[in-house]
């Protein structure tokens, strides 16, 4: 009887249960270490608060209780303009006036004493509102740690982690979790590397050993017409076979971002691309043109002239009869490099446009089925603009043809 696979590893548990109704109240949770933060925060500047409007009205009643006026040998004199009293008044115009000068004293020290609250209050909620920031910029700082590591990995460098250390709560589950996350992914992504290794080795010794074969026989003057018929049928078959696996190899490696880069000018790329296609255009009788200005950029050369390559070679099969030309034209705007191919060529509706990007696709016809190609041209410059950080975009051509629109960043 057979064995089940071993089952995959399973993420981290967590160290708490979570039936238990007391158990998390205990643990160091973000919402309780951020309440414990917050609360306490606003306790000191309240106390501060209170401190300092404690010192400013113990102030404001010493200054208040120090009367505006003395006696005089029996008379009355006030020591400042803002409280008058009358001369020769009786007891009872005196404590009047007394009254409503104290009365206005206090006035001046209670207005005194708001407006300086005001400004320490002010000042107080500046500091407060830093502080929480800057603390909760520090508590949150783990979610900046992770989303870093995520753009990292996105690309293709599936060998980093977070490690994050501290206290085991949320973030750190979290944090895990994306560590074991991406552990599983990258044994998944080296199996996959390790299996188009094997493939492409496996799949062209075969195809090579049959064209060898095959150019042996159809080398033999002695061999009959039938046979030299039959045997070029089947070589151009291998070819093209040796073709779609060179196809599907260099597209599942292009998917993934390319970690070294080098300075590569698109022109130069492009240039390269029409030499290889100049005699396949004189025979189709198309003219190749355009001005390719300098566009420098960050990656792979090989890959970058494999884009060209493919964007000018389906520029040249699907035109026009006639009269056709295809127009080449590299130029930089923006901070990008853009690599632009027009072509002329049958009318090509807007609602097909996605449809010629995909495997095995081509305009009114789903499977490989024509001399043109293994139809991964364009999806290989797809997936090579992708992995440099760029995309690549289909415009179908007013009078036919398409606009080939790839951007790169500089």
């Amino acid at each position: 009887m057979a064995q089940s696979p071993a089952p995959l590893n399973a993420p981290p548990k967590p160290t708490w249960d979570p039936r238990d109704p007391v158990r998390p109240l205990l643990r160091p949770t973000i919402r309780i270490r951020l309440t414990l933060l917050y609360g306490g925060m606003f306790l000191i500047a309240g106390i501060l608060l209170l401190a300092i409007i404690y010192l400013f009205t113990a102030q404001a009643l010493r200054d208040a209780i120090e009367l505006p006026f003395k006696v005089v040998s029996g008379t009355v004199t006030a020591t400042n303009d803002s409280c008058r009293l009358p001369d020769n008044s009786t007891g009872e115009q005196l404590n009047n006036a007394v009254s409503m000068c104290l009365r206005h004293q206090s006035d001046l020290a209670l207005d005194d004493l708001l407006r300086r609250s005001l400004f320490a209050l002010l000042g107080l909620s500046i500091i407060a509102f830093a502080f929480g920031y800057a603390m909760a910029g520090r508590v949150l700082s783990p979610l900046g740690r992770i989303t870093r590591t995520a753009r990292q990995v996105a690309g293709s460098d599936l060998s980093r982690r977070i490690e994050l250390d501290g206290p085991d709560d949320e973030l750190k589950e979290l944090a895990d979790t994306f560590d074991e996350m991406l552990e599983r992914l990258e044994r998944a992504f080296t199996a996959q590397q390790r299996f188009v290794a094997n493939a492409s080795h496996e799949l062209r010794t075969p195809l090579a050993i049959n064209r060898t074969l095959l150019e042996v026989q159809l080398s033999d003057p002695a061999a009959p017409v039938e046979l030299q018929q039959l045997g070029k049928t089947l070589l151009a078959t291998n070819e093209r076979s040796e073709q779609l696996v060179e196809g599907l190899l260099l597209l599942a490696r292009s998917d993934n971002e390319i970690v070294e880069r080098k300075p590569v000018d698109l022109a130069e790329v492009a240039s390269r691309a029409v030499d290889q296609t100049h005699a396949e255009a004189e025979a189709k009788g198309v003219e190749i043109r355009g001005e390719r200005a300098p566009a420098v950029v960050q990656g792979n050369g090989v890959l970058l002239e494999r884009i060209a390559l493919n964007l000018v070679q389906n520029a040249v099969r699907y035109n026009v009869p006639e009269d056709g030309w295809v127009e080449v034209a590299t130029d930089t705007s923006n901070g990008q490099a853009e690599l632009v191919v027009t072509n002329t060529g049958p009318v090509v509706p807007a609602y097909e446009i996605d449809n010629i990007f995909e495997p095995f696709r081509r305009l009114r016809q789903e499977r490989t089925g024509s001399d043109k190609g293994v139809g991964l041209g364009l999806s290989i410059a797809r997936s090579v603009a992708r992995a440099h950080g760029g995309r690549i975009i289909a415009e179908p051509r007013e009078g036919g043809g398409l606009v080939m629109r790839v951007t790169l960043p500089i």
